[in-house]
């Protein structure tokens, strides 16, 4: 068949897939939705916390951020994106993996390359499930793997092999993943499946073994749209930043993509919503556990380059009425109504100050509803973010 009506019949598929998506979520989103609140929360930046770290050490790129049972907060960051400058003198990279107390003093640290797993070419995420074991995603264009850990870094399971992906059907391995996070009742693993793929695929989370994927909409995802689209680039390639600012078919006056792009974050509400963050389509879609989608809602729906969805997290109420969602290109924090998805308030700025962001790229929320946010590229930093009371939404 030539390209060109291969294309045509492409886009025919997509669009009737779209609106049949679209009309069968209805019902669905109706029963979702509610009342949007009258007022939202409204936190303060706490610039003591996190306290100065040991031994001299300094951290790159903070790529990912959890909370966990304790309220401890664990981060991993990119040791390989400290500049020579920063570490030429007395100033060295602190281990991957570390993890504070509540009031922000550093109580552990470990990880990089051991015996029996392969470490990432580019730190990328980070969960804590309830059984404290400490997972770790890997977001570099030859990663395709998962690592498990326990709290004190010993080594428990991978899932996926390095350089052996084969694309966003593969039952065995990832693409460059983003994120992840366990749904503990059905003890399965979610995975945010990521920079080179383009899905949600779900593990069993003791054995690592294939439960299920999606893509967007909840279809099987198909690569071929990106190879037509000319955002495919051949091999090798230079690492993440490259797929981050990889040339893009997306258009914000266009018809809703049909496919996922950076697939950058999952999460789980407590009614059993699975949210997703399609960074650089600017959108969140919602989906049943069983991969059947509910709802989108565009953010900041403008934005280009590296994209405006870049994280979810949700208040701890118990019906988790508000949704946060940090853009890393805007720099900005949006507090939404999380059953709506409609944008009731936002705050933040660019800037290397208290407050402001440089990459914001990952939330954590704590269990008296404070938020935490790390600044990849050259913000290098997580952020403690206090909920200090309610106002009107804009």
């Amino acid at each position: 068949m030539p390209v060109s009506a291969f294309m045509c019949r492409t886009a025919l598929t997509a669009v009737a897939c779209f609106a049949g998506c679209a009309l069968a979520a209805v019902a669905q989103t109706k029963a979702h939705r509610g009342s949007v609140p009258k007022q939202v929360p409204v936190f303060r930046v706490d610039s003591t916390w996190p306290r100065p770290l040991p031994n001299r050490w300094i951290v790159g790129a903070v790529v990912g951020v959890a909370v966990d049972g304790r309220d401890h907060v664990w981060i991993t960051h990119r040791p390989s994106t400290l500049q020579p400058n920063e570490t030429r003198s007395i100033w060295r990279a602190a281990p991957p993996v570390l993890e504070f107390d509540q009031d922000g003093t550093l109580l552990s640290s470990w990880g990089g390359p051991g015996a029996g797993y392969e470490w990432p070419q580019l730190e990328h995420g980070i969960y804590v499930d309830k059984r404290d074991h400490v997972w770790l995603a890997a977001g570099g264009d030859r990663d395709a793997q998962i690592l498990k850990f326990t709290r004190q870094g010993k080594f428990l399971l991978q899932i996926g092999h390095q350089g052996q992906g084969r694309g966003s059907n593969d039952r065995a391995n990832l693409g460059a993943a983003a994120n992840m996070v366990v749904d503990e009742a059905a003890n399965e693993l979610y995975v945010a499946d990521g920079y080179v793929n383009h899905r949600i695929i779900v593990f069993d989370a003791t054995t690592g073994s294939y439960k299920r994927h999606w893509g967007a909409y909840g279809k099987q995802p198909d690569d071929s749209y990106f190879v037509l689209a000319g955002e495919k680039l051949p091999p090798p390639f230079s690492g993440v930043v490259q797929h981050e600012n990889k040339p893009s078919q997306y258009d914000p006056a266009g018809p809703p993509p049909p496919q996922f792009r950076i697939v950058h974050a999952v999460r789980i509400s407590n009614d059993g919503f699975v949210y997703v963050c399609d960074r650089t389509n600017d959108r969140i879609q919602v989906f049943q556990k069983n991969g059947t989608f509910v709802q989108e809602a565009f953010i900041a729906k403008e934005t280009f380059g590296s994209g405006s969805v870049w994280d979810i997290g949700f208040s701890v109420d118990p019906l988790q009425q508000f949704a946060f969602v940090i853009d890393g290109t805007n720099q900005q924090v949006y507090v939404l109504d999380r059953k709506s998805l409609k944008v009731l308030s936002s705050f933040g700025g660019a800037g290397h100050w208290a407050g402001q962001f440089y990459g914001a790229h990952n939330l954590a929320v704590n269990s008296k509803g404070d938020l935490f946010i790390t600044e990849t590229y050259e913000g290098k930093r997580v952020q403690k973010f206090i909920r200090v009371g309610t106002r009107k939404p804009d």
